[in-house]
C-alpha cells in the first residue's frame, strides 16, 4: 500500500497556498499577546513549510521526517530509523520501501555486520531537499546577519527560555 500526498500546503484551510492566518498582528491584541502570536505564526507556516517541502519530494510526513534523520546521520539501520521515527520496524520497512522506490535512499550491506542493512540517502535526493529548504535556511540567515550583536544575544536567551518551557512540558531534561 503505497501512502503518498494527497494536499497541498494550506488546503486543510480550503486554500492553495500560503495557510489562513488569524487575527493581523496590528489588530487589537495586547503588547504581551503579541511574541505568542508571532511564534504561533512561525509554528504554523513552519508546518505548512514542510508540507510544501514534502509535496516538492513526493514523500508523506513521515517519510519526510525519516529523510531528515537519514540527511543528518548519513546512514541508519532500520532499526534505528525506527527509534528516531517512534514508530513499528514494520512501519519502518514501509517508509524505506517508499523512499527506496521514489530514489530517496537505497539500502546498503552493514560494514561490520552482514546480516544488517543500512539505509542510505541518494546524494541526488540531498540536493533537491536542500534546494527546498535554501529559502528559508538562506533567508532566517540573512536576518540573523542583520541583527547586532546586542540584539542577536537578547533573541538567543528569549528563544533559550522558549525551548525550555518546551522542553519542561515534555517532560524532557533541559
Amino acid at each position: 500500500m503505497e501512502e503518498r500526498r494527497k494536499s497541498a500546503p494550506g488546503s486543510e484551510t480550503g486554500s492553495i497556498g500560503a495557510p489562513e492566518r488569524g487575527p493581523a498582528l496590528d489588530s487589537d491584541l495586547p503588547e504581551s499577546a503579541r511574541i505568542g502570536f508571532q511564534l504561533h505564526e512561525i509554528v504554523h507556516l513552519s508546518r505548512a513549510f514542510e508540507r510544501q517541502v514534502g509535496n516538492a519530494l513526493d514523500v508523506n510526513s513521515t517519510d519526510l521526517s525519516a529523510m531528515e534523520h537519514l540527511i543528518q546521520e548519513g546512514s541508519l539501520t532500520p532499526g534505528e530509523l525506527a527509534r528516531r521515527l517512534d514508530i513499528s520496524t514494520a512501519a519502518t520497512t514501509l517508509v524505506v520501501d517508499r523512499l527506496v522506490a521514489l530514489g530517496h535512499a537505497q539500502r546498503n550491506p552493514h560494514v561490520s555486520d552482514r546480516r544488517k542493512v543500512v539505509v542510505v540517502p541518494a546524494p541526488e535526493s540531498i540536493a533537491r531537499a536542500f534546494h527546498e529548504l535554501h529559502p528559508v535556511i538562506g533567508g532566517v540567515a540573512a536576518v540573523t546577519d542583520e541583527l547586532s550583536d546586542d540584539d542577536r544575544l537578547v533573541i538567543e536567551a528569549f528563544l533559550d527560555r522558549v525551548v525550555g518551557v518546551y522542553q519542561s512540558a515534555l517532560g524532557l531534561p533541559g
